[in-house]
């Protein structure tokens, strides 16, 4: 086995590749023998920022792209995803634990990929994430 393996990808829009890519991304993982719970924490994390990619970035809009890269190596797993829209600001997006926001769906897939990655870091415009996970 190589020392690392690493993926380059553009997604059309909302794309049944995106599936496919996570999938890709989730073999890689397990080839370099991370644990189950960071295999499960890693195909929740590439599944919430593709989604918000989409949904939220991109607006849907079949013309715009999400380009992502990858690398995974026996220590840790390295991803970025960015879309081709006008991007966010973290301090607005409402604390889903805060009493207030309990009920409201926003804000949730952030708060989980903080709690079980390593890292993650928005570029200055927002439309760029990168999330670390080293192996536990």
């Amino acid at each position: 086995m190589s020392e690392s393996h690493e993926i380059e990808v553009t997604l059309a829009g909302d794309t049944p590749a995106a599936q496919e890519l996570q999938d890709r991304i989730i073999r890689s993982v397990e080839e370099f023998g991370f644990s189950d719970r960071d295999i499960f924490v890693m195909r929740l994390a590439i599944e919430e920022a593709l989604v918000n990619a989409v949904k939220h970035g991109n607006k849907r809009d079949p013309s715009k792209k999400i380009f992502v890269r990858c690398q995974v190596d026996h220590q840790k797993v390295w991803l970025q995803i960015e879309d081709e829209g006008d991007g966010f600001v973290l301090a607005d997006v409402p604390d889903p634990t805060a009493d207030e926001n309990l009920d409201k769906p926003s804000g949730r897939g952030i708060k989980l990929m903080e709690s079980f990655l390593t890292s993650l870091e928005y570029n200055d415009r927002g439309n760029c994430v990168t999330l670390v996970k080293h192996k536990d």
